[in-house]
């Protein structure tokens, strides 16, 4: 049995009573690797008639998507790249209709979308196409009509692609199995066909679904269905299999390199020496022989030789920086040439760890915090903006070259949005980054966010401002984090800048900053502070000795 996602598909449509066919319909299954990573999409849309251009907009619509969902970052799960394309695509005929039709009705049509990634269905929809789901006799509708009804005679179509600025979308996901049929139909034809029928022509034609679909359509038109009919089946072949033994061949396609020493040369590159190692990973100095660039190779430790988890974890780390190119990430570069062995290649960066610059620049002056902690802050989001978190952010894992330039160097524990969704046999590791820089829902067994790596960002602000942490020497295991105020650690910072990092750095990740860009706001700009926040003892004090004299008083004069 195959160990790759297929389908079987079959198609067809016609006019029916009408002068012009309206509604459009696509499937596309790319070749490996975006068969794994973005799955397989198959689309329907039917054109509202009382639009100027439903025609037009279905098919904009179909291969809108189909072309646009497969340009979208692989990092990305399937809703943010299915809604952030049909959020696009929705203003974008909206927009075409008012230009071209002067009216909202320009452009206008309903949209069902189905894609299949690994194990699992996602379901995009807008308006009364359908799709169903057959799974042995049982036939289910997987979205629901999005129509007003008015009176008994009468109902109208009360969402559709195009006809406002703003669109709701319905989005689902759930697990299919092999031999699922995916059945999609415009409303001429589900309107005049009844399940039972639908079934008896897919079982009956189930090995040429094309005559099935055009079976079910013509079944319609002799119900009087007056609309086009259009009637598209997707049935899944195979999905992909959790098989240990073909997974682990995969990983180990390349074998560990042997260790590597000064002179020797791999694949193209010159070694000249090693520049780290640990039991995880080796770091060696190169030259490209072809530009005489240095170049930093990574490779693996052979203690891990016949750990899948762990090849898992290091062929991410380069998959992650080939798709990652911003000035304060560092860079990975696609091999020259055929690989004889498993490592990647990266940017050498002359400078010194983060780290290093904090031991020599104990309680750094406001404005070189400012200027690091902006940097990493941009090359953080980059990352985000990928759906990845970091999950390791600490001075260790950041350098600052001879130029003054921030770079991020480590992606091994990051988490990628888009790649979770795919079934693997082994369980992936879910790294929980460096004592005292991670976040404590980690720790407590959450799921991290954005806000996990603003914690980590603020706990490094905190640190290159007084050389301590915000809550000492943290445990491993999840405890009260009692914060100790930054001017207590360094009386020359304002409290504003205090107020901020606190916030930074809540043990609640939902009373943190909602993004980055608030915390470097708050950083550079000064904010009223209360009593309260200024000086808690005094403030509490203070409010001790008001309500003492209210009470006396109150009491004075019940007695009086």
């Amino acid at each position: 049995m195959s160990n790759t996602l297929s389908v079987t598909v079959g198609q067809y449509s016609q006019t029916g009573r009408k002068a012009k066919n309206q509604d459009s319909y696509g499937v596309l299954a790319p070749p490996e690797p975006m068969l794994s990573t973005k799955g397989i999409v198959a689309v329907i849309a039917d054109g509202v008639s009382s639009s100027e251009a439903g025609d037009k907009a279905s098919k904009y619509s179909v291969e809108g998507f189909l072309n646009d969902y497969y340009s979208t970052p692989e990092s990305w799960t399937v809703k943010t790249a299915g809604q952030k394309i049909l959020t696009a695509l929705n203003r974008w005929l909206y927009g075409q209709g008012y230009y071209v039709y002067g009216t909202n009705k320009g452009l206008v049509t309903t949209l069902s979308i189905l894609v299949i990634k690994s194990t699992t269905a996602y379901v995009f929809h807008v308006g009364d196409t359908r799709i169903y789901r057959l799974h042995d006799n049982d036939l289910e509708c997987m979205t629901q009509d999005h129509r007003l009804q008015v009176s008994e005679e009468k109902e109208y179509l009360a969402r559709a692609m195009g006809i406002e600025l703003h669109i709701e979308i319905d989005y689902r996901k759930f697990s299919v199995n092999e031999g699922d049929y995916f059945i999609f139909s415009t409303d001429g034809v589900h309107e005049y066909l009844n399940d039972k029928d639908i079934i008896e022509y897919i079982h009956d034609n189930s090995s040429d679904l094309n005559k099935a679909c055009q079976l079910i359509t013509d079944e319609a038109y002799a119900n009087d269905s007056p609309d086009n009919l259009t009637c598209q089946i997707v049935r899944i072949e195979n999905l992909p299999s959790p098989d240990v033994n073909a997974f682990y061949q995969k990983l180990t396609a390349l074998p560990f390199p042997p260790p590597l020493s000064s002179g020797m040369h791999l694949d193209g590159y010159y070694i000249l020496r090693e520049l780290y190692a640990s039991s995880h990973i080796q770091l060696y100095l190169g030259v490209d022989e072809e530009t005489q660039k240095k170049v930093v190779l990574k490779t693996p430790s052979l203690n891990f030789e016949d750990d899948p988890a762990y090849i898992d974890l290091f062929l991410h780390e380069e998959w992650i920086g080939k798709r990652l190119t911003h000035p304060h990430v560092m860079k990975v570069y696609k091999p020259k040439q055929h690989r004889q062995f498993l490592y990647f290649v990266a940017e050498y960066i002359q400078g010194q760890t983060l780290r290093e610059w904090m031991t020599e620049n104990p309680q750094a002056p406001l404005s070189e915090m400012r200027a690091i902690i902006e940097q990493i802050a941009s090359g953080l989001r980059a990352f985000h903006r990928m759906e990845m978190i970091h999950q390791d952010l600490k001075p260790e894992n950041v350098m600052i070259d001879n130029h003054g330039t921030i770079k991020i160097i480590d992606f091994g524990s990051t988490k990628i949005a888009g790649l979770e969704e795919i079934t693997t046999p082994i369980e992936r590791i879910n790294l929980l980054g460096t004592r005292n820089y991670t976040a404590p829902e980690y720790l407590s067994g959450y799921t991290g966010s954005v806000r996990s790596d603003l914690f980590s960002l603020g706990v490094i602000a905190y640190e290159i401002l007084t050389g301590h942490l915000p809550y000492g020497e943290m445990g491993k295991k999840s405890q009260k984090l009692n914060y100790v105020s930054a001017c207590y650690n360094n009386p020359t910072l304002p409290v504003w800048v205090d107020c901020a990092l606190k916030k930074a750095v809540h043990p609640n990740p939902t009373r943190r900053y909602e993004s980055i860009s608030d915390f470097l706001y708050d950083l550079s700009h000064p904010a009223p502070v209360s009593l309260r926040e200024r000086n808690p003892v005094v403030f509490w004090r203070s409010t001790s000795i008001v309500s003492f004299i209210i009470n006396a008083l109150l009491l004075f004069f019940l007695l009086k």
